[in-house]
This record gives structure tokens, sequence and C-alpha cells, in this order.
């Protein structure tokens, strides 16, 4: 510590002497003090210099930190423009295979749907051969009936040389 504390130790030894204490063991107590005093007081000037120094490590230490901040926000955006990059190309692939898979099931969904057409279209002839058929044998069974319910007249054209006989119908005597 460069000054030192001004100290009377003239009167401070006046004073011990005065409580009690005999002139030696006032000397004693004195430089005692003194040496107390200037080993373990500071002054104003040295609370000066440390202050100053703790502000000059303050103000580097703020700056230091400041510096790792801006170094660590551009880390943190290089990062994350990686991160953004990385999932883009992510969900492009995801959007591509989607895409895909889409188009597959479409046109599994068309082959089926063909598939579906062509049976449907395959039923409808089997329904159109069966109603015309059933159309057929109503129409046979119409004129059955109406034969059976009006009987046509036939007539026989005889062969040459065959003798015709006509067969006369006979009447029971009513009785």
């Amino acid at each position: 510590m460069e000054n030192a504390i001004a100290f009377d130790t003239y009167a401070f030894v006046r004073k011990l002497r005065d409580a009690g204490l005999t002139e030696q063991q006032a000397a004693i107590q004195a430089e005692a003090l003194v040496n107390l005093i200037e080993e373990r007081l500071a002054t104003k000037k040295d609370l000066a210099e440390v202050e100053a120094g703790l502000k000059r490590e303050i103000e580097k230490i703020r700056s230091d930190l400041q510096r790792d901040l801006k170094e660590l926000d551009s880390k943190t955006e290089i990062r994350l423009k990686e991160l953004d990059t990385r999932a883009e190309t992510r969900f492009k692939e995801l959007d591509t295979k989607a895409e895909t898979r889409s188009k597959e099931l479409d046109a599994k969904t068309e082959i089926r749907f063909k598939e579906i057409d062509a049976r449907v279209t395959e039923l409808e002839l089997r329904m159109v051969v069966i109603k015309t058929g059933g159309m057929i044998l109503a129409g046979i069974g119409i004129l059955f009936g109406l034969m059976r319910a009006w009987p046509l007249p036939v007539q026989f054209v005889p062969v040459p040389g065959q003798e015709i006989r006509q067969t006369v119908p006979q009447f029971s005597p009513v009785k």
C-alpha cells in the first residue's frame, strides 16, 4: 500500500498511559496497531485502484461474453439453417414418396375399377341372355297355350294314290 494512513501514535500512547498502562505496554500496543493498520487497512487510493482494476476486468468479461454470444448466435443461426435445409429435404422426400404411393394406389384403383366394369358388363350380358331366353320361353308357352285353347284346323293333303277316310263322329243316344 502506497499511502500510509496517518495515525498519531504519541496521542494513542498518552491515552493508554492515562488509562493505567505503563509506557512500555502503551508503546507496544501502539506499534502493533500501526503494523496492523499499515498491513491490513486499505486507503482510498488503494480502493480506487482495486475498483478500477475490477471495472477493467468486468468490461473485459462483458466484451468477451458479448463476443461469445455473437459467436453462439451465428453458430445457432447456421445450425438452424442446416436443420431447416435437412427438414425441407426430408419433407420433399416424403412428399415424393407420398406422391409415388398415391400414383400407385390410383393405378391399382383404376385396374380394379376396370375389372369391376368388365364383370358388370359380363353380368349385364348374362342378364340380357337370361331375359331373352325367358322371353322366348314365355312366348313359346303362350303360343302353346293359344294353340290348345284354339286349335288350328289342319288340312290334310293326300298324297296321290292314298285313300282318304273320314271318321264320322258317333253320337250316343240320349237316355
